[in-house]
């Protein structure tokens, strides 16, 4: 795979990145952020996390497998990395593009809600501000209608 020279905005660094299919956005995006560890450490910084210890506490990823996700999110431009104001360590932050992932976590929470529990099973749930679960996510078309594969097409945008 070749090494692409690309920028694909102000927040997100590519230039390292060896794209899987170098025209399509799903396989860039997974390139990007597509393993697990990834996800799950964005994930935690949407929900709160900041510091090393508080990222592998939530999700029990390895040191060195953590230590590596968050230098490769913080290239990319998904994380900021800083110094804490006690000098002592580095916490991390979403970068605009970060946070911009809002979407894809809550898209992959709710098909995990409809197609990887088993009635009863207990799970964590997302609410809104008011206490309320969130309106399902469901694509729509330019007029507004149910948007799905079967009415949706993919093209070259030259």
């Amino acid at each position: 795979m070749a090494r692409q020279e690309t920028r694909t905005d102000e927040e997100t660094r590519t230039d390292d990145v060896a794209w899987t299919d170098p025209t399509c956005p799903v396989a860039r995006t997974l390139d990007l952020v597509g393993d697990r560890w990834s996800l799950l450490i964005v994930r935690d910084a949407m929900d709160g996390a900041r510091a090393f210890t508080e990222f592998q506490q939530r999700t029990g990823i390895a040191r060195n497998i953590l230590t590596d996700r968050l230098r490769r999110l913080s290239e990319r431009g998904i994380l900021d990395r800083h110094t804490a104001p006690s000098g002592k360590r580095q916490v991390y932050a979403l970068t605009p593009a970060g946070r911009d992932l809002f979407t894809v976590v809550v898209a992959l929470r709710q098909w995990g809600e409809r197609h990887a529990f088993t009635g009863g099973e207990a799970r964590s749930v997302l609410v809104d501000r008011h206490g309320e679960r969130l309106p399902e996510l469901r694509p729509a078309d330019s007029r507004g209608a149910p948007a799905d594969p079967d009415t949706t097409s993919v093209r070259r945008d030259d």
